[in-house]
């Protein structure tokens, strides 16, 4: 009985790998579930020992990616205590964390981050939740008190989801280079140094 449940779980693994491959490159609508199972190695019947139908595993790879993003995103906020000297590896860290877990997961990402319906809902759950980190970090004394966090929330989860499909899916750049560079331009802009009041 422990075998079949051992076995289950795997067949149950390999469905919604499968799906994750099918859904990210075909998208919702073009795929079938003979392709998922035929990618997974499992008859059409086992398919439906474990999901209901397509809209069911879809729907599933979608909680899976939203709760690992809104985990990372929550792990990224910078503690209060740091010195001005760690404050920007801390950043970099931060920005790090939500980079990797985006480029761990490329299918994943494609789907719950620019395919799905709900993708519109996702990313303004992390920008409230990125700007909740702001706000702490803000009152930490990090960043400016006049700071717009709602803004800056906005244009840096705009940043990461750009960055994201051009550079870190298609392999162009590392997760470690794009937090650098992502808060290098937060946090020293696009002037000359010699140009700067």
């Amino acid at each position: 009985m422990r075998k079949q449940g051992v076995i289950g779980k795997e067949s149950r693994l390999r469905l919604l790998e499968a799906a994750t491959q099918e859904f990210a490159l075909n998208g919702f609508y073009q795929t079938k579930i003979s392709s998922i199972v035929a990618r997974a190695g499992v008859t059409q019947p086992a398919f439906y020992l474990y999901f209901e139908s397509k809209e069911a595993a879809f729907a599933e790879l979608i909680d899976s990616f939203r709760n690992g993003l809104i985990q990372v995103v929550r792990d990224s906020h910078i503690e209060a205590g740091k010195n001005r000297d760690d404050l920007k590896e801390a950043v970099v860290e931060s920005l790090g964390q939500i980079y990797r877990y985006l480029g761990e997961n490329p299918a994943l990402t494609r789907i719950g981050l620019y395919q799905s319906a709900e993708s519109v809902r996702i990313k303004a759950e992390i920008a409230g939740l990125m700007e909740q980190n702001l706000i702490a970090e803000q009152q930490a004394g990090y960043y400016r008190h006049d700071l717009d966090t709602v803004f800056f929330a906005e244009a840096l989860l705009a940043i990461v989801e750009r960055l994201t499909l051009i550079k870190l899916l298609p392999g162009h750049e590392t997760p470690s280079k794009l937090a650098r560079i992502t808060q290098d331009l937060f946090f020293y802009g696009i002037l000359d140094t010699k140009h700067r009041d």
